[in-house]
């Protein structure tokens, strides 16, 4: 199999490369370091992609936990071929699946692979239990310090 690599400068909706595309070329895009990287990443997935998953091949993982937080991703791949680990394997605890969910980023009920569990009718008997209510102070004091209630 032969692709083209296309370098890149410009992204949304006037350069097409930018999004989803089914193609033998891929879209390059160069960043002078990770934080730049992040960006562009997450510069794509706000044109389209947002809750897509990400590839990261790194030794640092406090890269992966950056990319986790910061970017509209449901997976982050890492150190792995990203077209075969977002669909599950053996080696990775992802389920098996040809359909990956983007969670409400993408417009999707579910922000995992679809697979065997979302096919089945959980019951869940509710009985009343002592109320465990908090307080909102408890729960906002913070925030409104910061900004105000």
């Amino acid at each position: 199999t032969r692709f083209l690599v296309l370098p890149q400068t410009d992204i949304g909706p006037h350069n097409p490369l930018t999004g989803e595309k089914m193609a033998r070329f891929l879209a390059l895009h160069r960043a002078r370091d990770f934080d730049q990287a992040v960006e562009k990443a997450i510069t794509i997935q706000n044109y389209q992609g947002a809750g897509h998953s990400l590839g990261l091949h790194s030794s640092e993982d406090s890269r992966a936990r950056h990319l986790a937080m910061h970017a509209r991703t449901c997976r982050v791949i890492v150190n792995q071929a990203h077209c075969f680990a977002t669909g599950g394997f053996f080696n990775n605890g992802m389920p098996f699946s040809l359909s990956m969910g983007c969670g409400s980023w993408g417009g999707n009920s579910i922000d995992e692979n679809l697979n065997w569990s979302h096919f089945v009718n959980h019951v869940n008997v509710v009985r009343v239990i002592p109320e465990d209510k908090p307080e909102l102070e408890d729960i906002f004091a913070s925030y409104w310090d910061e900004f105000g209630k």
